[in-house]
Protein backbone atom coordinates (compact mmCIF):
# COMPACT_ATOMS: atom_id res chain seq x y z
CA UNK A 1 0.00 0.00 0.00
CA UNK A 2 2.67 2.43 0.80
CA UNK A 3 4.70 1.76 -3.07
CA UNK A 4 3.44 4.24 -5.58
CA UNK A 5 0.65 1.98 -7.81
CA UNK A 6 0.84 -0.89 -6.07
CA UNK A 7 -2.20 -3.17 -4.89
CA UNK A 8 -2.42 -6.02 -2.47
CA UNK A 9 -4.20 -8.87 -3.22
CA UNK A 10 -5.24 -10.85 0.01
CA UNK A 11 -5.95 -14.76 -0.36
CA UNK A 12 -7.42 -15.19 2.86
CA UNK A 13 -11.18 -15.18 4.68
CA UNK A 14 -12.77 -11.76 4.74
CA UNK A 15 -12.37 -11.26 8.37
CA UNK A 16 -8.53 -10.64 7.01
CA UNK A 17 -10.24 -8.51 4.38
CA UNK A 18 -12.08 -6.47 6.54
CA UNK A 19 -9.26 -6.19 9.60
CA UNK A 20 -7.01 -4.37 6.85
CA UNK A 21 -9.92 -2.11 5.73
CA UNK A 22 -10.30 -1.20 9.45
CA UNK A 23 -6.54 -0.91 10.25
CA UNK A 24 -5.92 1.23 7.01
CA UNK A 25 -9.68 3.63 7.31
CA UNK A 26 -7.37 6.72 7.44
CA UNK A 27 -4.44 5.70 4.72
CA UNK A 28 -5.54 3.61 2.13
CA UNK A 29 -2.90 4.32 -0.38
CA UNK A 30 -3.31 3.96 -4.06
CA UNK A 31 -5.41 0.67 -3.94
CA UNK A 32 -5.48 -0.40 0.03
CA UNK A 33 -8.04 -0.86 2.61
CA UNK A 34 -11.17 -1.33 1.39
CA UNK A 35 -10.13 -1.44 -2.37
CA UNK A 36 -7.65 -4.53 -1.45
CA UNK A 37 -8.85 -7.40 -3.62
CA UNK A 38 -9.60 -10.21 -1.24
CA UNK A 39 -10.59 -14.17 -2.12
CA UNK A 40 -12.49 -14.41 0.84
CA UNK A 41 -11.77 -17.75 1.35
CA UNK A 42 -14.40 -19.44 2.68
CA UNK A 43 -15.11 -23.36 3.43
CA UNK A 44 -15.46 -24.40 -0.33
CA UNK A 45 -12.03 -23.25 -0.36
CA UNK A 46 -10.74 -24.67 2.66
CA UNK A 47 -12.42 -28.76 1.39
CA UNK A 48 -11.29 -28.09 -2.29
CA UNK A 49 -8.39 -25.52 -2.20
CA UNK A 50 -8.38 -22.05 -3.30
CA UNK A 51 -6.01 -21.56 -6.28
CA UNK A 52 -9.13 -21.46 -8.89
CA UNK A 53 -10.38 -18.13 -6.95
CA UNK A 54 -7.05 -16.90 -5.98
CA UNK A 55 -6.25 -17.51 -10.38
CA UNK A 56 -10.00 -15.49 -10.92
CA UNK A 57 -9.25 -12.39 -8.42
CA UNK A 58 -6.10 -11.69 -10.33
CA UNK A 59 -7.23 -11.65 -13.67
CA UNK A 60 -9.71 -9.81 -12.62
CA UNK A 61 -7.68 -7.60 -10.72
CA UNK A 62 -5.83 -6.49 -13.81
CA UNK A 63 -9.76 -5.74 -15.25
CA UNK A 64 -10.45 -3.17 -12.99
CA UNK A 65 -7.64 -1.67 -11.30
CA UNK A 66 -5.07 0.64 -13.12
CA UNK A 67 -1.53 -0.56 -10.86
CA UNK A 68 1.98 -1.19 -11.49
CA UNK A 69 2.55 -4.09 -8.94
CA UNK A 70 0.36 -6.52 -7.55
CA UNK A 71 1.62 -8.88 -4.35
CA UNK A 72 -0.27 -11.49 -3.58
CA UNK A 73 -0.15 -12.17 0.16
CA UNK A 74 -1.84 -15.42 2.43
CA UNK A 75 -3.94 -15.28 5.52
CA UNK A 76 -3.36 -17.85 8.00
CA UNK A 77 -6.06 -20.13 6.57
CA UNK A 78 -4.89 -20.66 2.96
CA UNK A 79 -1.24 -21.62 4.53
CA UNK A 80 -3.10 -24.11 6.53
CA UNK A 81 -4.76 -25.95 3.55
CA UNK A 82 -1.37 -25.38 1.74
CA UNK A 83 -2.27 -23.70 -1.71
CA UNK A 84 0.61 -23.28 -3.97
CA UNK A 85 -0.09 -19.69 -4.75
CA UNK A 86 3.41 -19.17 -6.46
CA UNK A 87 2.70 -21.75 -9.27
CA UNK A 88 -0.99 -19.49 -9.80
CA UNK A 89 1.45 -16.31 -9.40
CA UNK A 90 4.12 -17.91 -11.85
CA UNK A 91 1.76 -17.84 -14.54
CA UNK A 92 0.90 -14.04 -14.53
CA UNK A 93 4.18 -13.55 -14.26
CA UNK A 94 5.27 -15.35 -17.59
CA UNK A 95 2.82 -13.21 -19.53
CA UNK A 96 4.89 -10.37 -18.54
CA UNK A 97 2.44 -9.24 -15.49
CA UNK A 98 4.24 -7.45 -12.57
CA UNK A 99 3.10 -9.71 -9.78
CA UNK A 100 4.27 -11.76 -6.71
CA UNK A 101 3.62 -14.22 -4.16
CA UNK A 102 4.64 -13.84 -0.74
CA UNK A 103 3.56 -16.45 2.04
CA UNK A 104 2.33 -13.95 5.02
CA UNK A 105 0.17 -16.55 7.56
CA UNK A 106 -0.25 -14.15 10.85
CA UNK A 107 1.49 -17.68 12.79
CA UNK A 108 4.73 -17.18 10.87
CA UNK A 109 6.35 -13.61 11.91
CA UNK A 110 5.80 -10.27 13.34
CA UNK A 111 4.47 -6.94 11.29
CA UNK A 112 8.42 -6.15 11.79
CA UNK A 113 9.27 -9.59 10.53
CA UNK A 114 7.07 -9.76 7.70
CA UNK A 115 8.14 -5.98 6.51
CA UNK A 116 11.56 -7.95 5.69
CA UNK A 117 10.18 -11.01 4.11
CA UNK A 118 7.42 -8.95 1.83
CA UNK A 119 10.44 -6.73 0.66
CA UNK A 120 12.79 -9.22 -0.55
CA UNK A 121 10.09 -11.66 -2.13
CA UNK A 122 9.63 -8.32 -4.24
CA UNK A 123 13.32 -7.53 -4.80
CA UNK A 124 13.76 -11.42 -5.95
CA UNK A 125 10.90 -12.14 -8.20
CA UNK A 126 10.19 -8.41 -9.48
CA UNK A 127 13.30 -6.34 -8.90
CA UNK A 128 15.46 -9.16 -10.49
CA UNK A 129 13.74 -9.38 -13.96
CA UNK A 130 14.99 -5.60 -14.46
CA UNK A 131 18.97 -6.11 -13.84
CA UNK A 132 20.13 -6.75 -17.22
CA UNK A 133 19.08 -3.47 -17.73
CA UNK A 134 20.45 -1.62 -14.29
CA UNK A 135 23.23 -2.53 -13.88
CA UNK A 136 24.61 -3.68 -10.30
CA UNK A 137 26.52 -0.44 -8.47
CA UNK A 138 26.47 1.63 -11.52
CA UNK A 139 25.64 4.75 -9.64
CA UNK A 140 28.36 5.94 -7.23
CA UNK A 141 26.03 8.48 -5.61
CA UNK A 142 22.76 6.64 -5.52
CA UNK A 143 21.89 4.68 -2.24
CA UNK A 144 18.89 2.60 -0.95
CA UNK A 145 17.48 3.53 2.32
CA UNK A 146 15.71 1.09 4.51
CA UNK A 147 14.20 3.02 7.48
CA UNK A 148 10.80 3.01 9.12
CA UNK A 149 8.31 0.68 8.19
CA UNK A 150 5.33 2.31 6.48
CA UNK A 151 2.33 2.19 8.73
CA UNK A 152 3.87 0.35 11.56
CA UNK A 153 5.85 3.22 12.26
CA UNK A 154 3.26 6.68 12.53
CA UNK A 155 5.84 9.10 11.56
CA UNK A 156 7.08 6.66 8.59
CA UNK A 157 5.92 9.40 5.47
CA UNK A 158 7.98 12.15 7.22
CA UNK A 159 10.55 10.42 8.95
CA UNK A 160 11.31 9.32 4.77
CA UNK A 161 11.10 12.56 3.36
CA UNK A 162 13.44 14.26 6.24
CA UNK A 163 16.25 11.65 5.20
CA UNK A 164 15.91 12.07 1.38
CA UNK A 165 16.31 15.85 1.98
CA UNK A 166 19.34 15.10 4.56
CA UNK A 167 20.89 12.83 2.20
CA UNK A 168 20.29 15.07 -0.87
CA UNK A 169 22.05 17.82 1.58
CA UNK A 170 25.52 15.82 1.50
CA UNK A 171 25.22 14.92 -1.86
CA UNK A 172 23.61 11.69 -2.12
CA UNK A 173 20.41 10.45 -4.43
CA UNK A 174 17.97 8.18 -2.09
CA UNK A 175 15.95 5.52 -2.89
CA UNK A 176 13.55 5.66 -0.23
CA UNK A 177 10.73 2.72 -2.08
CA UNK A 178 7.66 4.20 -0.45
CA UNK A 179 5.26 6.93 0.15
CA UNK A 180 5.33 10.17 -1.84
CA UNK A 181 8.87 10.59 -2.09
CA UNK A 182 9.16 7.34 -3.99
CA UNK A 183 8.75 7.00 -7.91
CA UNK A 184 7.19 3.52 -7.78
CA UNK A 185 8.13 0.48 -9.12
CA UNK A 186 10.56 2.60 -11.79
CA UNK A 187 12.33 3.13 -8.40
CA UNK A 188 12.04 -0.33 -7.15
CA UNK A 189 13.31 -1.51 -10.75
CA UNK A 190 16.82 0.74 -10.10
CA UNK A 191 17.47 -0.92 -6.49
CA UNK A 192 20.18 -2.91 -8.22
CA UNK A 193 22.01 0.56 -9.69
CA UNK A 194 22.66 2.04 -5.81
CA UNK A 195 26.24 2.07 -4.84
CA UNK A 196 25.33 0.81 -1.44
CA UNK A 197 22.31 0.84 1.33
CA UNK A 198 21.76 2.29 4.50
CA UNK A 199 19.96 0.80 7.03
CA UNK A 200 18.40 2.42 9.79
CA UNK A 201 16.97 0.58 12.53
CA UNK A 202 18.05 -1.96 15.69
CA UNK A 203 17.26 -5.12 13.84
CA UNK A 204 14.44 -4.85 11.38
CA UNK A 205 14.89 -4.06 7.93
CA UNK A 206 18.47 -6.25 8.22
CA UNK A 207 17.54 -9.17 6.26
CA UNK A 208 16.74 -6.86 3.16
CA UNK A 209 19.92 -5.03 3.54
CA UNK A 210 21.98 -8.42 4.14
CA UNK A 211 19.93 -9.83 0.51
CA UNK A 212 21.35 -7.33 -1.34
CA UNK A 213 24.30 -7.08 0.06
CA UNK A 214 24.62 -11.47 -1.21
CA UNK A 215 22.65 -10.08 -4.45
CA UNK A 216 24.43 -7.29 -5.79
CA UNK A 217 27.49 -6.34 -3.72
CA UNK A 218 25.96 -3.50 -2.21
CA UNK A 219 27.25 -3.08 1.22
CA UNK A 220 25.64 -1.21 3.83
CA UNK A 221 26.11 0.79 6.45
CA UNK A 222 23.88 0.72 9.74
CA UNK A 223 22.71 3.34 12.15
CA UNK A 224 21.01 1.37 14.76
CA UNK A 225 18.59 3.41 16.19
CA UNK A 226 16.36 6.47 14.37
CA UNK A 227 18.67 10.26 14.58
CA UNK A 228 16.59 12.60 16.33
CA UNK A 229 18.06 15.78 17.43
CA UNK A 230 21.26 17.35 16.46
CA UNK A 231 23.68 15.23 18.12
CA UNK A 232 22.43 11.63 16.40
CA UNK A 233 21.60 13.39 13.09
CA UNK A 234 25.02 15.30 12.82
CA UNK A 235 26.43 11.31 14.13
CA UNK A 236 24.27 9.61 11.05
CA UNK A 237 25.42 11.79 8.32
CA UNK A 238 28.81 11.90 9.11
CA UNK A 239 28.92 8.23 9.30
CA UNK A 240 27.06 8.09 6.05
CA UNK A 241 30.10 10.95 4.50
CA UNK A 242 32.74 9.18 5.32
CA UNK A 243 30.72 5.23 4.05
CA UNK A 244 30.13 7.20 1.23
CA UNK A 245 33.64 8.65 0.77
CA UNK A 246 35.45 4.99 1.04
CA UNK A 247 32.80 3.26 -1.71
CA UNK A 248 33.91 6.04 -4.32
CA UNK A 249 31.01 8.00 -3.76
CA UNK A 250 31.94 11.37 -5.95
CA UNK A 251 31.07 13.84 -3.12
CA UNK A 252 32.41 17.45 -2.33
CA UNK A 253 32.75 16.57 1.34
CA UNK A 254 33.40 20.11 1.92
CA UNK A 255 30.30 21.09 0.98
CA UNK A 256 28.61 18.18 2.51
CA UNK A 257 29.78 19.24 5.48
CA UNK A 258 28.97 23.00 5.26
CA UNK A 259 25.75 21.66 5.06
CA UNK A 260 25.69 19.65 7.69
CA UNK A 261 27.00 22.78 9.70
CA UNK A 262 24.04 25.06 8.59
CA UNK A 263 21.19 22.65 9.48
CA UNK A 264 22.58 22.18 13.07
CA UNK A 265 23.01 26.13 13.26
CA UNK A 266 19.68 26.38 12.36
CA UNK A 267 18.61 23.87 14.97
CA UNK A 268 20.29 25.40 18.18
CA UNK A 269 18.74 28.82 17.13
CA UNK A 270 15.81 27.78 18.03
CA UNK A 271 17.03 25.50 21.17
CA UNK A 272 18.80 29.38 22.15
CA UNK A 273 15.32 30.53 21.42
CA UNK A 274 13.74 28.27 23.90
CA UNK A 275 16.08 29.12 26.78
CA UNK A 276 13.79 31.46 28.87
CA UNK A 277 11.08 29.50 28.48
CA UNK A 278 13.02 26.52 29.73
CA UNK A 279 14.32 28.41 32.75
CA UNK A 280 10.70 29.89 33.16
CA UNK A 281 9.17 26.33 33.40
CA UNK A 282 11.61 23.87 34.26
CA UNK A 283 9.67 22.97 37.63
CA UNK A 284 6.32 22.25 35.66
CA UNK A 285 8.11 19.79 33.15
CA UNK A 286 8.70 16.46 33.22
CA UNK A 287 11.73 15.13 34.84
CA UNK A 288 11.64 11.62 33.51
CA UNK A 289 10.21 9.25 30.98
CA UNK A 290 9.39 5.86 30.29
CA UNK A 291 8.71 4.18 26.39
CA UNK A 292 6.96 1.67 25.24
CA UNK A 293 7.51 1.66 21.58
CA UNK A 294 9.82 -0.47 19.40
CA UNK A 295 13.72 -0.78 19.64
CA UNK A 296 14.83 2.01 17.29
CA UNK A 297 12.58 4.23 19.25
CA UNK A 298 12.99 3.46 22.75
CA UNK A 299 16.71 4.20 22.24
CA UNK A 300 16.51 7.39 19.76
CA UNK A 301 13.76 9.22 22.63
CA UNK A 302 16.41 7.98 25.42
CA UNK A 303 19.19 9.62 23.66
CA UNK A 304 17.26 12.97 22.31
CA UNK A 305 15.23 13.41 25.96
CA UNK A 306 18.18 12.76 28.33
CA UNK A 307 20.40 15.11 26.21
CA UNK A 308 19.29 17.41 24.53
CA UNK A 309 15.49 18.02 26.69
CA UNK A 310 16.61 17.17 30.26
CA UNK A 311 14.04 14.57 30.95
CA UNK A 312 15.81 11.28 32.17
CA UNK A 313 15.03 7.79 30.61
CA UNK A 314 13.84 5.78 33.21
CA UNK A 315 12.64 1.97 32.57
CA UNK A 316 12.38 1.23 29.03
CA UNK A 317 9.43 -1.25 27.22
CA UNK A 318 10.73 -2.83 23.90
CA UNK A 319 7.14 -3.89 22.19
CA UNK A 320 8.24 -5.10 18.78
CA UNK A 321 8.90 -8.51 19.28
CA UNK A 322 12.99 -8.32 19.05
CA UNK A 323 14.57 -11.50 18.66
CA UNK A 324 16.22 -12.40 21.56
CA UNK A 325 20.21 -12.15 19.61
CA UNK A 326 19.95 -8.55 19.40
CA UNK A 327 18.84 -8.07 22.69
CA UNK A 328 22.54 -7.15 24.19
CA UNK A 329 23.20 -4.88 21.05
CA UNK A 330 20.51 -2.97 22.00
CA UNK A 331 21.01 -2.99 26.18
CA UNK A 332 24.43 -1.97 25.40
CA UNK A 333 23.05 1.50 22.84
CA UNK A 334 20.66 2.35 26.22
CA UNK A 335 23.86 1.58 28.26
CA UNK A 336 26.05 4.03 26.59
CA UNK A 337 23.40 6.89 26.84
CA UNK A 338 24.79 7.97 30.53
CA UNK A 339 27.77 6.78 32.18
CA UNK A 340 25.94 7.84 36.13
CA UNK A 341 22.96 5.73 35.80
CA UNK A 342 21.78 2.59 34.49
CA UNK A 343 18.66 2.32 32.27
CA UNK A 344 16.71 -0.55 32.69
CA UNK A 345 15.13 -2.29 29.67
CA UNK A 346 12.01 -4.80 29.19
CA UNK A 347 11.81 -6.68 26.06
CA UNK A 348 8.15 -7.53 26.12
CA UNK A 349 5.77 -7.67 23.39
CA UNK A 350 2.83 -7.93 25.35
CA UNK A 351 1.25 -4.35 25.90
CA UNK A 352 -0.63 -5.67 28.96
CA UNK A 353 2.32 -6.95 31.12
CA UNK A 354 4.48 -4.13 29.73
CA UNK A 355 1.63 -2.11 31.72
CA UNK A 356 1.38 -3.99 34.62
CA UNK A 357 5.17 -3.48 35.52
CA UNK A 358 4.84 -0.01 34.68
CA UNK A 359 1.73 0.44 36.87
CA UNK A 360 4.28 -1.30 39.84
CA UNK A 361 7.10 1.60 39.36
CA UNK A 362 7.67 4.38 41.40
CA UNK A 363 9.74 7.66 41.13
CA UNK A 364 9.84 11.17 42.68
CA UNK A 365 8.37 13.84 40.53
CA UNK A 366 6.43 14.53 37.25
CA UNK A 367 7.01 11.59 34.93
CA UNK A 368 6.13 11.26 31.14
CA UNK A 369 4.95 7.95 29.05
CA UNK A 370 5.59 7.81 25.65
CA UNK A 371 3.26 4.97 23.95
CA UNK A 372 0.77 4.22 22.16
CA UNK A 373 -2.88 5.01 22.82
CA UNK A 374 -3.53 1.66 24.94
CA UNK A 375 -1.21 4.02 27.64
CA UNK A 376 -3.29 6.92 27.83
CA UNK A 377 -5.29 5.27 30.63
CA UNK A 378 -1.97 4.33 32.52
CA UNK A 379 -0.32 8.06 32.39
CA UNK A 380 -4.12 8.97 34.05
CA UNK A 381 -3.24 6.52 36.77
CA UNK A 382 -0.16 7.17 37.47
CA UNK A 383 -0.45 10.94 37.46
CA UNK A 384 1.78 11.63 34.77
CA UNK A 385 1.90 13.26 30.96
CA UNK A 386 1.37 11.25 27.83
CA UNK A 387 2.69 11.23 24.66
CA UNK A 388 1.21 9.29 21.96
CA UNK A 389 3.92 8.39 19.16
CA UNK A 390 2.92 4.61 18.79
CA UNK A 391 0.55 2.52 16.83
CA UNK A 392 -2.39 2.61 17.51
CA UNK A 393 -2.56 6.39 18.13
CA UNK A 394 -7.10 6.77 18.50
CA UNK A 395 -6.18 10.01 20.02
CA UNK A 396 -3.63 11.66 17.32
CA UNK A 397 -3.88 12.65 13.57
CA UNK A 398 -0.31 11.98 11.97
CA UNK A 399 -0.03 13.03 8.46
CA UNK A 400 3.66 14.24 7.43
CA UNK A 401 4.99 14.88 11.00
CA UNK A 402 8.59 13.77 11.44
CA UNK A 403 10.41 13.03 14.27
CA UNK A 404 13.91 12.05 12.77
CA UNK A 405 16.46 14.65 11.61
CA UNK A 406 17.15 17.64 12.97
CA UNK A 407 13.03 18.87 12.54
CA UNK A 408 12.05 15.93 13.86
CA UNK A 409 13.88 16.73 17.25
CA UNK A 410 12.25 20.13 17.17
CA UNK A 411 8.84 18.35 16.80
CA UNK A 412 9.63 16.08 19.65
CA UNK A 413 10.15 19.21 22.00
CA UNK A 414 7.09 20.57 20.29
CA UNK A 415 4.86 18.05 20.98
CA UNK A 416 6.29 17.35 24.72
CA UNK A 417 5.85 21.54 25.67
CA UNK A 418 2.49 21.29 24.40
CA UNK A 419 1.02 18.99 25.97
CA UNK A 420 2.55 19.60 29.37
CA UNK A 421 1.44 23.19 28.65
CA UNK A 422 -2.37 22.41 28.15
CA UNK A 423 -2.70 21.23 31.88
CA UNK A 424 -2.04 24.48 32.91
CA UNK A 425 -5.18 25.33 31.10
Amino acid sequence: MAIPRAVPILHSGPGCGEMIAGFFERSAGYAGGCTSPCTNFSEKEVVFGGTGRLRQIIANTYKVLDTDLQVVMTGCTAAIVGDDINSVVAEFARQGKPVVAVETAGFNATNFEAHSIVVNAIIDQYVSRFESENRPRSEKNTVNLFASIPYQDPFWKGNLAEYKRLLAGIGLKANVLFGPESDGVKEWQSIPKANFNILVSPWYGKPIADNLKSRYGQDYTWFSHIPIGANETESFLNQVLEFAVDHGAEIDEQKARAFIKHESDAYYEEIENLATFLLEFRYGLPNHVHILHDAGYVVALSKFLLHEVGIVPKEQFVTDGTPEKYHEAIRADLSSISDKREIPVYFEPDAGKAQEILRKIRHKGRGLIIGSGWDRELAKEKGYDFLSAALPSPYRLILTTNYAGFTGGLRVIEDIYHMVLSTYA
